[in-house]
């Protein structure tokens, strides 16, 4: 499988680099999107077909699902190229009522998006098959309602696992164990000090996992503009002695 970053900036999009969205491909296979922050619509136009696509949630926090409306105005109304047929949307269980409301013409009302998407909603450690892959989710810590990690593994055994957002949590240790990628946020820089508890993880917590996981490559997501990326993975290389990668948009992990 391969793992494309569309965008991966923390908490809103920045130049050149969209929020919170990736796409995991499979040969033969429908594309999975995985999250949808502002910004990532422009960027699935690049290299992908947004009417032929997958989407799985993560959990709902604007910088992770806000571009969702535009792609239901592609899907929907694009003259040439709209969508052909439904395809599957996976996220928390409010996800019809939260994303309609989004693309809702008025107050109070909701845009019903059963027209183009069939929902699921995430069951912790019920697996879901999609596209050649097993996708398991894992309760992680964080304020958005239903938020999960993603376990994600092929029909070769190799496994992408995303933390989504989280503050640190032993199920994040669980979802990443011996992963070949592990996609984790690190939006408190170098270390959460002084920072709010069961929000966000610091590179030196994302390179504490990736070391207690035992994981392969780790691939630091989710920094803000305003912080030095280099820090941040200076804090994690102190704790992981594995390969780290600070995620950029546009690149590929071939697993």
């Amino acid at each position: 499988m391969q793992l494309t970053i569309l965008g991966c900036s923390g908490s809103l999009a920045a130049p050149g680099n969209p929020a919170s969205s990736y796409v995991i491909s499979v040969p033969g296979e429908t594309d999975v999107v995985m999250d949808f922050g502002p910004g990532a619509l422009a960027a699935m136009q690049e290299r992908f077909d947004p009417s032929a696509a997958h989407v799985i949630f993560s959990h709902l926090h604007a910088d992770h699902c806000s571009d969702f409306p535009s792609l239901l105005v592609w899907r929907r109304y694009h003259p040439t190229a709209p969508a052909e047929q439904r395809h599957r949307l996976i996220g928390p269980s409010y996800a019809p009522e939260h994303l309609g409301r989004m693309s809702a013409d008025a107050p109070g009302e909701q845009d019903d998006f059963s027209d183009t998407f069939e929902f699921t909603t995430w069951r912790t450690g019920q697996p879901e098959q999609l596209s050649g892959l097993t996708i398991t989710p894992f309760d992680v810590v964080h304020p958005a309602q239903e938020s999960h990690a993603l376990r994600i593994e092929d029909a070769s055994g190799k496994v992408i696992t995303f933390s989504g957002d989280s503050g640190f949590a032993p199920t994040l240790i669980d979802a990443a164990r011996a992963a070949d990628l592990f996609l984790c946020e690190a939006a408190w820089g170098a270390t959460s000090e002084g920072k709010a508890e069961g929000m966000h993880l610091s590179g030196k917590e994302a390179g504490r996992i990736a070391r207690e996981a035992d994981v392969q490559t780790l691939v630091l997501v989710h920094i803000q503009p305003w912080t030095d990326p280099e820090e941040v993975l200076a804090a994690a290389r102190a704790e992981f002695d594995g390969e780290i990668v600070l995620g950029t948009a546009g690149a590929t992990f071939e697993l």
